[in-house]
């Protein structure tokens, strides 16, 4: 990269696939998952891409009015210097939520321009080693699946030589616990957890609930109430030992994650470079968690945290993958998939920076594109 390049635009464009089959977690009912996609382009024609989801929130407008501004004209070399300069500039929208959920995916597209103009692999840009990492199979989507179906897909992961399953709640609790009755007697040796997608409102709920995990040997009880309340995260904890907790997805707020640690809630602490404050924050936010005695794991976006959480040296921490055409994460379906050896994935190609994160046939097949900056039209 010469000195003088330069970032010259920043665009989002906003993908929406339709569920086949709607995904209900109590009052939360997802019929679609929606994406955005950041493009950050160089004076000479390079390109940095990364993705992440919406929420329903309005994410590229964001990047367009509060975040593209700070960074045009602005050399690349440093990202984590942009990263601040676009955070400071605007700590009311960028501190936290879906501003810090924007700034977040552009964080990671700069870094991958960075990577792909030293022409490297982000693994290598950041100073690490390419490794073999666990896998962790999200099974039993769409969670309307009976039993019989989610061991079923297990039985084919297995096979294919997964050895961790994370199914979500169904329904209602019962057919949960159905569930994981079903692939814990297929399956004994099997890693399981549960995700509860936020279902339980009260700590006395979700206790009631997660004292039925424990003769299931669960690897973990995550997601269990809706972000904003330490206290009673720590309180669940408490009451179900001994099954771990797993916390902090979908948090993005410059005090996360502080309070999880100052109450010492979780077992767990996930974490996600899309939400949590890109690849600039992700490194002593991993820092202060192992610091405290607690493990991380990364949500979903494998084609990001495998590379990134190897670079950075926690190897051992569990990358995500839906099984694809089940719904769990879309637009990951048609990028490349993991080779699974005993429990373990290969690393993913020597590309220049993430590799291939854009699948142009992929989002032109979806039912709508939002697209205003014309970020897809030469791709």
């Amino acid at each position: 990269m010469a000195d003088a390049d330069r970032i010259t635009r920043v665009r989002a464009a906003r993908i929406l696939h339709e569920l086949a089959v709607p995904i209900v977690f109590g009052t939360w009912i997802m019929r679609h998952r929606e994406f955005f996609l950041v493009r950050v382009d160089a004076e000479s024609g390079l390109k940095g891409f990364a993705y992440g989801l919406t929420r329903d929130g309005p994410l590229p407008e964001i990047v367009h009015r509060t975040i593209a501004p700070q960074l045009e004209g602005e050399t690349f070399d440093a990202p984590d210097r942009l990263f601040h300069k676009a955070l400071w500039t605007n700590n009311a929208v960028h501190a936290a939520g879906i501003g810090m959920r924007a700034l977040s995916v552009v964080d990671c597209a700069v870094w991958d321009l960075a990577a792909k103009a030293k022409g490297v692999n982000i693994t290598a840009f950041l100073g690490g080693e390419r490794r073999r990492m666990p896998v962790t199979g999200i099974v039993g989507y769409p969670p309307s699946i009976s039993p019989a179906e989610t061991v079923a897909q297990i039985d084919g992961l297995w096979k294919a030589g997964w050895r961790r399953f994370k199914l979500p709640i169904a329904p209602t609790p019962e057919r949960s616990l159905e569930r994981l009755r079903a692939a814990r007697e297929a399956f004994p040796d099997a890693w399981l957890g549960i995700d509860a997608n936020f279902f339980h409102k009260t700590s006395a709920d979700a206790i009631a609930f997660g004292r039925q995990l424990a003769p299931l040997r669960i690897g973990w009880f995550e997601d269990i109430v809706p972000p904003g309340d330490a206290q009673m995260v720590r309180e669940i904890r408490d009451g179900i030992r001994p099954t771990p907790v797993a916390m902090g997805d979908e948090q993005g707020g410059s005090y996360h994650p502080q309070a999880l640690l100052k109450f010492d809630a979780v077992d767990y602490n996930r974490v996600d470079a899309t939400t949590n404050g890109g690849i600039t924050r992700l490194r002593g936010i991993l820092k202060a968690c192992t610091d405290h005695g607690n493990k991380v794991t990364p949500h979903m976006f494998p084609h990001i945290h495998s590379q990134v959480l190897g670079a950075l040296g926690y190897t051992d921490a569990p990358i995500e993958w839906g099984i694809p055409g089940t719904g769990v994460h879309p637009m990951d379906d048609a990028l490349i998939q993991p080779v699974v050896r005993d429990g373990l994935m290969d690393p993913l190609p020597d590309l220049p920076g993430f590799g291939t994160l854009v699948d142009p046939a992929w989002i032109a097949a979806q039912r709508e594109v939002t697209d205003v900056h014309g970020l897809l039209n030469d791709l």
